[in-house]
């Protein structure tokens, strides 16, 4: 049986953490509105398939990450006081993760944009 409630909740509580990210994390309303830019392109261009889900994952797994990211931040903060050095390294990992997913994101961009972008150079 279908719980509608507990459906409704869920995605709630989800809205409501999306909310959270977008309101107090500086580097989340970055990344979304980079990402509206990507959106903006995915529609004006004239795109292969696989060119807009390539995008659109690497999208989802750079904000997915930014999220990850203020987790694990706001954890080690909570509990900083009983930690030791490994606070601030832990941080630092989570922030490197977010980096690297976002250059890759990056690189992938410019392989399927470029020649696009190029192409209307011309023109």
């Amino acid at each position: 049986m279908i719980h509608w409630h507990s459906i409704k909740s869920s995605f709630k509580n989800a809205a409501r953490g999306v909310l959270t990210a977008f309101k107090h994390e500086q580097s989340f309303r970055i990344q979304v509105a980079i990402a509206l830019v990507i959106l903006i392109l995915l529609i004006m261009l004239p795109l292969q398939r696989w060119e807009r889900s390539l995008l659109i994952l690497a999208i989802g797994a750079v904000l997915v990450l930014e999220l990850l990211n203020s987790v694990v931040e706001r954890f080690v903060d909570m509990v900083k006081p009983r930690v030791h050095e490994y606070a601030k390294e832990i941080k630092d990992l989570a922030a490197a993760a977010v980096f690297i997913m976002a250059c890759t994101a990056v690189v992938l961009a410019l392989i399927i944009f470029w020649p696009y972008l190029t192409l209307l150079s011309r023109v």
